[in-house]
């Protein structure tokens, strides 16, 4: 039994416990609704009918059953609260297994991302979009996170500190499945929705100014004393009512400054909502014991300097929101602002704790959503225990290319069908030959996702993972543009072109590129000549690449030159059947299944 299927299990044992206790707790939860019924209306029940033998008696039962009935509703959301926590940790376990499964169906989705067609690789490796490698991978709880993700799977000049940074964290971060879990725990139970940094930001990028505030509180905070005093000392009958005229300007003042105190102050309610969900994260962060996990404490460490960490600079600023929520109170905000310059004060202690703020929160942001994307792919290496981690080389003896055990991490494991494969040097060429339906373009995916995979800092399918650094493009699921004119032939022809531009830039680093059925929109004749002529120009250039096709006439092309190699994928016909068996075998194709098919489907074939 592999490591897969054990984790596996363990995560389904752990599913069934995790049911268990939600009915359990279920349970308990009911019984307490029938406890606070029972003492709430049996309580005030007896209280009333003692009233009228027994007054002071029946008030002293109701005060007891009040107080009983809270209590108990206490310990009852408690335990609500417990139930609430184990039915979100049971669907991040199910979502866990869903994703080792690629049970697409219970993988939440991700979300939705402006057209990628004119990326190198984007569309045709399944990176972005629904079943993609993207969905597979993301447990993101920020729209952020989850974009900074995608930018690390979509990287188009991968560079190799980043890589190895990535990577030393997520080896770390991998076997802290309680540490990854918990922090979507965490959040989830603030908030169902993704956490949209984009309120907070755009509020602490916002210019109000509280340049007056000073000036305007001291003066009001002065005519508030003056009218109180002034009161105080016409109420001992020694002045006449002064106090009305400090008391009027007071309130002009005030009048004046209503909008801009409003626009200051009235977002406090959303962003006192959008603070909780970040501040439990951040809590989280602060008090998690990192131990030995040198680079994931590195990371980390803006969250652990006790001057300047989150839980110090928002609890200042809780303190004043409270404070400016009383405003919200008709009766309660006006009697403060009479007796006091109430919103002057805090509409100006809110502008210093966000000035404040301003320097620190976009940085705990940015970790966070870095931390989130880390967490993703730690989480993806930790469900296929058996997939490895990369070999970035930079050395030039070494070969460019070279896997072990090669797999397409978004085919389910008992349909995979795994290979072995290198390239030798740059500038070489791998032809691949093979028939209809036998895996040639599913190979091209494979080669190009894992590559995806090694430069965001994640593992890969394969037991081993040689590669240097390449710029990835594709040029296997090419459409037609309706709106734009284009014809199939024509958008692969100028996304050809591009790989020819790309081949030839200044660029430093070399090109991997894959294409699938090289010119497949056109006629026999023309493809074969076209197809020639293209291969025969990017030989010896600037990367490799590896190109499938039909034409059996292009495989004769490595008879001149040494740097194109010839592989196929075969089949065989099984009682009536086509049976492919999906492994990579050197040389071209022995053999073609196109009008085997159409003799199997009952279409006439004529015999040559």
């Amino acid at each position: 039994m592999n490591q897969r299927v054990i984790r596996k299990q363990a995560l389904e044992n752990l599913v069934r416990r995790i049911q268990n206790q939600i009915l359990k707790l279920q349970k308990i939860s009911n019984r307490f609704s029938w406890y606070r019924l029972i003492i709430f209306f049996g309580g005030l029940g007896i209280g009333f009918l003692i009233y009228w033998y027994h007054v002071t008696l029946s008030w002293i039962i109701i005060g007891i059953t009040l107080l009983v009935f809270n209590i108990v509703a206490y310990f009852h959301r408690q335990i609500e609260f417990s139930l609430k926590k184990h039915q979100i940790w049971l669907e991040l376990k199910r979502t866990h297994i869903a994703r080792m499964t690629l049970d697409w169906a219970n993988i939440p989705a991700v979300p939705f991302s402006k057209s990628l067609i004119d990326h190198p690789f984007a569309v045709d490796l399944d990176i972005t979009g629904e079943r993609s490698l993207h969905q597979l991978i993301d447990l993101t709880v920020s729209q952020n996170g989850s974009q900074r993700l995608l930018n690390w799977l979509l990287e188009t000049e991968p560079d190799i500190e980043n890589i190895q940074q990535r990577q030393s964290i997520i080896r770390e971060l991998r076997p802290l499945a309680h540490f990854r879990d918990r922090l979507i725990l965490i959040f989830k139970l603030v908030s169902e929705e993704r956490l949209d940094s984009k309120t907070l930001l755009s509020w602490l990028r916002s210019t109000d100014s509280v340049s007056t505030l000073p000036r305007t509180l001291f003066i009001t905070g002065s005519l508030c004393v003056i009218t109180l005093t002034l009161l105080l000392l016409h109420l001992l009958n020694m002045i006449p009512a002064y106090w009305l005229i400090s008391l009027g300007l007071y309130i002009g003042i005030y009048f004046f400054n209503r909008r801009h105190l409003t626009t200051l102050l009235e977002d406090t309610i959303l962003l006192d909502t959008e603070l909780k969900k970040t501040k439990a994260i951040f809590r989280y962060l602060e008090q998690f014991n990192y131990q030995n996990n040198e680079n994931l404490a590195h990371l980390c460490s803006p969250f652990l300097d006790k001057s300047s960490r989150p839980s110090t600079q928002l609890k200042n600023l809780t303190y004043i929101m409270i404070a400016i929520g009383l405003r919200h109170n008709y009766l309660l905000g006006t009697f403060l602002n009479l007796i006091s310059p109430w919103d002057f004060f805090w509409a100006y202690r809110l502008g210093k704790a966000k000035q404040r703020l301003a320097g620190h929160f976009p940085e705990w942001l940015e970790l966070a959503f870095k931390l989130e994307a880390l967490i993703s792919l730690a989480n993806f290496a930790y469900l296929n225990p058996d997939y490895a981690f990369p070999e970035i080389n930079l050395q030039k003896n070494n070969v460019p290319f070279l896997a072990e055990h090669l797999g397409h991490p978004l085919l389910p494991p008992e349909q995979k069908i795994c290979n072995d494969f290198q390239v030798i040097k740059f500038g070489e060429i791998i032809l691949i030959t093979g028939s209809n339906m036998a895996g040639k373009s599913t190979f091209l995916r494979t080669l190009g996702i894992n590559l995806c995979l090694a430069y965001a800092g994640a593992p890969v399918n394969a037991s081993h993972f040689q590669t240097r650094l390449f710029r990835v493009f594709c040029c296997i699921q090419v459409a037609d543009s309706v709106t734009g004119g284009f014809s199939q032939f024509y958008a692969e022809v100028k996304r050809l072109s591009r790989l020819l531009d790309l081949l030839a830039s200044a660029q430093t680093l070399p090109v991997f590129f894959l294409i699938d059925e090289i010119f497949k929109g056109t006629n026999n004749r023309e493809r074969l000549i076209g197809s020639r002529s293209y291969i025969k120009n990017v030989i010896h250039q600037k990367g490799l690449g590896v190109i499938t096709t039909h034409d059996l006439e292009l495989t004769k092309l490595a008879e001149n030159f040494t740097n194109i190699h010839n592989y196929h994928f075969r089949e065989e016909v099984i009682a009536g059947k086509m049976v492919f068996d999906y492994q990579l075998r050197h040389g071209p194709c022995p053999t073609t299944n196109a009008l085997k098919i159409m003799r199997l489907e009952g279409l006439p074939v004529e015999e040559f």
